[in-house]
């Protein structure tokens, strides 16, 4: 079986941004020392279930080749804290010895002295929030820090040991224009980041951008745009040398080949996510992917350590916990239509007929040829060596694709 991944939530923040619609939670630092226990407390159940797992017939969900420590502000944690979790997932897991480990950082909230800890106690991949390289930008966002915060932090990383840094931006932002996301995405390449993550600002419902844009309060951002602000980015960086391998993300590749469908440095606890492979998830908020189910925990950070203090012992199905809230038995029919959804992200990648039909023991064509045809025909789909990936065009009109596979 396929090594699996883990992600664990750390809720907590500074300040929560405007446009922010993550599970976060802005003062209650107070609580994380709870929330560690609570976190740990979860793993260690998870790891009784699967030391149990010949008698409830489980395969080897122990292997674990990915980490990702996401939020929130996962480096408002301190050294002794993420030690702390770590001794947790090795005493219930095998972890590889080339795993992948990821935490999300903000610039400004790093020094030399914890990245090196961090570097020390087994993190060894770093993906800061940068957003923006422009000062009014970044006031708009209500982010804390400025480009100097970003340098600083790069910098400070880079002397700490970390050689698998990712940089995460936004684009299509209210009153942003292609001069200045151009600068932005300039000065983010003068860092030689090894990987760049790159979203469209979306306007969710429940947060204050959503909210000031139904009243009239900030411009809506322009689509077409947004789009220009795409297409001149993902040139910019294929003439850098940076390898699109799925929709929003670009990775250095240290020994290029056409045999190779993704770079040295794409992001593999995403690649678990976008082969819809399994994953656990640990923490306030967190979503999970195992045995067949799809779960998500209890929200609240308060209600997440209650759940794990002084609770009974139960017998759940693995791999839901006493923080689970939500849980989906998936069909056939959805595991097909999230593999289609996920793996067309993949733009080297696509969806391979031959791995479709070895999981799904169904061919591809039969079970989706009316709608590859239609969006073959319309030019945002099309084969290349028996894999089915989005055109250039089709990159643009994505969630116009995935749509025609989920119902």
């Amino acid at each position: 079986m396929t090594p699996i991944s883990i992600y664990l939530h750390i809720p907590f923040c500074v300040h929560r941004c405007a446009y922010c619609d993550f599970n976060t939670y802005a003062g209650q630092e107070d609580s994380i020392p709870a929330y560690v226990n609570a976190l740990i407390r979860e793993i260690n159940y998870i790891g009784s279930q699967l030391s149990d797992r010949a008698t409830i017939q489980l395969p080897d969900y122990k292997t674990i080749q990915t980490i990702f420590f996401g939020g929130g502000t996962p480096s408002l944690l301190s050294t002794a804290q993420f030690d702390s979790i770590f001794q947790a997932i090795r005493k219930n897991f095998d972890l590889l010895d080339e795993a992948e480990i990821s935490m999300e950082a903000n610039p400004g909230t790093v020094s030399l002295d914890a990245l090196q800890k961090l570097r020390g106690i087994g993190i060894n991949r770093l993906s800061f929030g940068v957003q923006s390289a422009n000062m009014e930008e970044l006031r708009m966002l209500e982010r804390a820090h400025d480009f100097f915060d970003v340098i600083e932090a790069v910098m400070s990383a880079r002397k700490a040991g970390f050689d698998n840094l990712n940089l995460d931006l936004i684009y299509g932002l209210p009153e942003q224009t292609l001069p200045t996301w151009m600068t932005t995405v300039k000065r983010i390449m003068d860092l030689h980041p090894e990987h760049i993550s790159a979203y469209a600002l979306t306007l969710e419902h429940g947060t204050p951008f959503g909210r000031w844009s139904a009243k009239g309060l900030l411009p809506t951002p322009s689509p077409d745009l947004a789009a220009d602000m795409y297409e001149w980015m993902s040139e910019f960086f294929e003439s850098a040398g940076y390898v699109q391998y799925e929709i929003s993300n670009w990775a250095r590749d240290v020994q290029p080949s056409t045999f190779n469908l993704q770079p040295t440095f794409a992001c593999k606890h995403n690649l678990q996510y976008w082969r819809g492979l399994p994953y656990l998830a640990f923490g306030a908020g967190a979503h999970g992917y195992a045995n067949g189910i799809r779960y998500s925990n209890v929200l609240r950070i308060k209600t997440y350590i209650d759940r794990f203090t002084n609770f009974q012992s139960t017998n759940l199905t693995f791999p839901l916990t006493p923080a689970t809230v939500n849980q989906h038995h998936q069909t056939p029919q959805d595991d097909m239509g999230e593999f289609m959804m996920t793996g067309l992200r993949l733009t080297l990648e696509g969806v391979s007929s031959l791995g479709f039909q070895s999981r799904f023991g169904a061919r591809l064509d039969e079970v989706y040829g009316k709608e590859i045809d239609l969006l073959t025909r319309q030019g945002l789909l099309e084969w290349q060596a028996e894999r089915l990936r989005l055109t250039r065009r089709g990159r643009l009109l994505g969630n116009q694709v995935f749509m025609q596979f989920v119902g």
